[in-house]
């Protein structure tokens, strides 16, 4: 992986939501960095400038939807 730089484990970031690979720092033009996923550039990766790990979770999250209870409580 020529011109990335890896994210120390001890720094919390969450999982590319597509893959499951942990997300790398790549670094741009004029001193512009982007945290992005090390195994496709389709994945989602943060918009050029300063680290920002913080958009990565808020966009790597899933979240439950729920479209239908399959076991309903009925109270009597």
């Amino acid at each position: 992986m020529n011109g990335y730089l890896t994210i120390p484990k001890s720094i919390y970031c969450k999982l590319c939501k597509t893959c499951g690979a942990r997300p790398v720092i790549k670094a741009g033009e004029a001193g512009l960095y982007v945290v992005r996923c090390p195994n496709d550039d389709r994945h989602y990766q943060t918009r050029s400038g300063l680290i920002d790990i913080d958009d990565w979770n808020r966009n790597n999250s899933v979240y439950y939807v729920p479209g239908r209870d399959f076991n309903p409580q009925v109270s009597c």
